[in-house]
């Protein structure tokens, strides 16, 4: 029983660790002491050059150990040999939550997202969500993009301003948000984003980039809306129709 519970909370503290990598990347996260460090990994065949000499002085500047591998222990750490540039940071996001947690909340409006998988879009999307009148979002890690050095660039610094909730997948969220208005976006729904009426509890569920809301998502969703178009436009992309939602009072 404590060897079960003891792997519980490790497998809990571990989904909660997120890995950057990318020299100019670790730096900026060093340098933001909002953002708790698990570990600073480095390959022991970097250089001490400028960027190298810059992460361990902050690093010490923190009390942060640093450790080091071999250039493939390295690349199995960052999961992309070709962009690590020999670093890796893990670090605990206070605003990465589990999708669990969304139980607790009173109230709330989010965004759920559903096999968006291009890093940009996401990063626009947080920003946007950070932005706007949304309460957080809602991050599958099946068949998403994760989080990144290049959803941080397109986010914009913007990453940890508001709560991203992970799971697994959004079929085993959403059946579990009792009295929760969830709508999904799609160019062929009959309602307007502006017929939504104001919700304590509201999800608004975007879809892949080319194919929109699964069917397996869109059963549990209770309305589909879309955004009126006007001059034939077909559709926006992912990312605009976020800032639309987010801005919506």
């Amino acid at each position: 029983m404590q060897d079960s519970q003891a792997y519980k909370d490790k497998k809990a503290f571990f989904d909660k660790v997120i890995t950057l990598y990318g020299r100019n990347v670790v730096i900026e996260v060093l340098q933001d002491e909002s953002v708790d460090i698990h570990k600073i990994h480095l390959a022991d065949s970097n250089k001490t050059d400028g960027a190298i000499n810059e992460i361990l002085r902050l690093a010490k500047k923190r009390n942060l150990e640093v450790f080091y591998h071999n250039k493939n222990a390295l690349s199995r750490i960052s999961k992309n040999a070709k962009q690590d540039q020999g670093v890796a940071i893990d670090i605990m996001a206070k605003s990465y939550l589990n999708a669990q947690e969304i139980q607790k909340l009173s109230s709330y409006r989010l965004i759920a997202l559903d096999g968006i998988q291009n890093p940009q879009n996401l990063g626009m999307i947080i920003r946007s969500c950070a932005a706007g009148n949304v309460d957080g979002i809602i991050l599958p890690k099946k068949s998403s993009a994760k989080i990144s050095p290049l959803v941080i660039k397109a986010s914009a610094g913007t990453l940890f301003k508001l709560p991203i909730y992970f799971c697994h997948d959004l079929e085993d969220v959403l059946p579990k948000l009792k009295e929760t208005k969830i709508y999904s976006l799609s160019s062929h729904a009959k309602h307007s984003l502006y017929d939504v009426k104001s919700s304590d509890k509201s999800i608004f569920v975007l879809g892949n980039e080319s194919e929109g809301v699964s069917n397996e998502v869109e059963k549990l969703c209770n309305n589909s809306i879309s955004i009126p178009m006007n001059r034939g436009v077909e559709s926006l992309n992912v990312a605009v129709t976020a800032s639309l939602i987010a801005f919506m009072r």
